[in-house]
């Protein structure tokens, strides 16, 4: 047990970390400006683990998309197995955190949302969760404490509260374990502010962490992804298929 650990340590989370799960409409302001509605529980959706884009690795715009857009989040990594954990108890398994974007390929989320589709085309394709370094729990006393912040082009763009989530994090981890059982090294991204926005090409992306007495700061690279082009792929229902882009 003890080499396994040793060879799988939790700051590098997303080489082994098996389950990206994220929370949607978690930010009143965000639901406003999305014209959603507030619901009574988390809305829930997953990234595979290849959706990972460490520190120094480009975000792969995916060619099926003209409107990908930046949402930035705090990630909350997972340092033991749980399920069906209780609320009071659900801190006693966070690991740490981590600075995540939920990048969005908006036009297509929007084609599955009058579908009645899941958002997997639009939300998990590869390179689609960039995240920062790790900081272990004892870093961060109260991750409900903290300021968010994202900037393109030097143009502030987000900033939020943490205090301001709808669900908190105890909550979150008890309601998605009662569901999926979370492992060692699985990370949770617990929703986004409002002020989310297209990424366009030569744009540079700087999010950080306000409140911690080191900055955490995350510098994701945009390219485009030639792997599947426009012409290759169709939502269900559709005569045509979404217009590609052009390179970040």
């Amino acid at each position: 047990m003890g080499i396994m650990a040793a060879s799988r340590p939790l700051s590098r989370f997303w080489e082994w970390g098996k389950n990206i799960v994220c929370v949607g409409r978690n930010y009143a302001d965000h639901v406003r400006e999305m014209r959603s509605a507030v619901l009574s529980e988390p809305v829930l959706f997953l990234k595979p683990s290849t959706a990972y884009a460490p520190e120094g690795s480009p975000i792969l715009m995916p060619a099926y998309t003209r409107n990908l857009h930046h949402e930035l989040e705090l990630g909350v990594v997972m340092g033991k197995r749980c399920r069906a954990v209780p609320e009071a108890a659900a801190m006693d398994y966070v690991g740490g955190y981590a600075l995540c974007l939920d990048m969005t390929a908006r036009d297509v989320q929007d084609e599955c949302k009058k579908k009645g589709l899941p958002w997997t085309l639009a939300k998990s394709f590869t390179a689609s969760c960039p995240v920062s370094a790790f900081v272990p729990k004892e870093k961060i006393p109260d991750p409900h404490k903290l300021k968010l912040w994202l900037k393109v082009n030097g143009e502030l763009r987000q900033e939020g509260e943490t205090a301001s989530m709808i669900f908190s994090i105890p909550y979150i981890i008890s309601y998605v374990s009662k569901i999926i059982t979370l492992e060692e090294g699985d990370i949770i991204l617990t929703g986004t502010p409002k002020g989310v926005g297209p990424v366009k090409e030569n744009d540079e992306i700087e999010a950080g962490i306000h409140g911690l007495r080191q900055g955490l700061t995350l510098l994701p690279k945009l390219e485009c992804s030639s792997a599947i082009t426009a012409h290759s792929l169709k939502l269900p229902g559709s005569s045509n298929p979404p217009t590609s882009a052009s390179r970040f």
